[in-house]
């Protein structure tokens, strides 16, 4: 296919004559934004993740939900049996009507109204509520009511079931989670970058997520957290916030592609560079003839470069550029430009 190899004295390279004319395709060199691509590799973190104990001791009387069950906020997960706890709280409002009626007797006592505490001086006031025991009782009311509350535990928000692992009629242990309620609309990516990236990211880039378990599923989501630190290994960890759909699980292996848009770039497909004794070239087509460039690229995503101006040979908007069939070009080889 090639004929005689020449020297070429001002770039000191080999210079192809070829026999016949290679075939090549071609493309107008313009000024374009840039989507600038950073790929990472991380996990799904749930946004909202809640841990929820029962606040008291007792049996489970009912478990209303199980593992990977969706559930609303405010609805009712499991409940203990309240008969103790619904007769400790009738006690208590029993001790604390026989308090208040101590507590009138003592302001009587001291010359003053019971039905209008507002005209009773405040120190008169303590000695009373003190003397009644109304505040003691007062406190273990509204202790007992509380624990009667919490004896029903319901969803904080909208969310997944998961480890729950309690059995019916056993006692339950207020050191143990019961469940753990996980989100699903708002679901998190942490992952990291290397400190040479942190200028080319900031909060509000997109972001698309890949779980390793479906490549074919995407999510997009927005960055929103970019920690101030850099660890030992020269790593910064981000933060970004992804509507799962529900199919989003914390603990997911995820890979990250981080865009960002860069305006005004000299941008060139991947497939226009070649290396020459170690260096970037990009041939552009002059008269009929492959011209030689070293360039310099930059940033890149998954198909272009963008071009750093001024540092090699200097391309400029307008230039017509070879695309494809630049792997055995020389300088001043004659070509021929097929279409795509």
């Amino acid at each position: 296919m090639f004929g005689q190899w020449e020297e070429e004295t001002e770039k000191g390279v080999a210079t192809v004559l070829p026999d016949e004319k290679n075939e090549v395709t071609v493309q107008v060199l313009k000024r374009q934004t840039f989507e600038h691509e950073l790929v990472s590799n991380g996990k799904v973190v749930a946004g909202g993740l809640a841990d929820l104990r029962f606040e008291t001791g007792g049996i489970i009387a009912h478990i209303y939900v199980k593992n990977g069950e969706r559930v609303r906020q405010g609805q009712k997960l499991a409940e203990l049996d309240k008969f103790r706890l619904t007769n400790k709280t009738m006690q208590a409002k029993n001790a604390l009507d026989k308090a208040k009626l101590e507590l009138q007797d003592v302001l009587i006592g001291q010359g003053y109204p019971a039905d209008d505490t507002t005209k009773v001086p405040t120190d008169i006031m303590q000695l009373a509520r003190v003397k009644s025991g109304y505040d003691q009782s007062l406190s273990q009311y509204e202790l007992a009511r509380y624990e009667e509350e919490h004896a029903t535990l319901t969803a904080l928000f909208d969310g997944i079931v998961a480890n729950l692992f309690s059995k019916l009629y056993n006692m339950a242990n207020t050191s143990d989670v019961f469940c753990t309620i996980v989100g699903t609309q708002s679901m998190e990516a942490d992952f990291t970058v290397l400190e040479s990236e942190l200028p080319l990211i900031k909060n509000g880039d997109k972001v698309i997520i890949t779980p390793y378990s479906d490549v074919s599923a995407k999510y997009e989501g927005r960055i929103v957290q970019i920690n101030p630190l850099v660890d030992d290994k020269g790593m910064v960890r981000v933060k970004a916030v992804a509507d799962g759909k529900g199919k989003l699980f914390s603990g997911m292996n995820i890979r990250v592609n981080v865009y960002r848009s860069l305006d005004g770039q000299l941008v060139i497909p991947k497939s226009s560079v070649v290396l020459r004794s170690g260096r970037q070239v990009v041939f552009t087509l002059k008269k009929g003839k492959a011209k030689w460039n070293y360039v310099k690229t930059g940033l890149e995503n998954a198909g272009d470069y963008a071009l750093i101006e001024g540092v090699e040979d200097k391309l400029e908007e307008g230039d017509t550029i070879i695309v494809t069939g630049n792997v055995n070009l020389a300088h001043e080889a004659p070509v021929v430009v097929i279409k795509n």
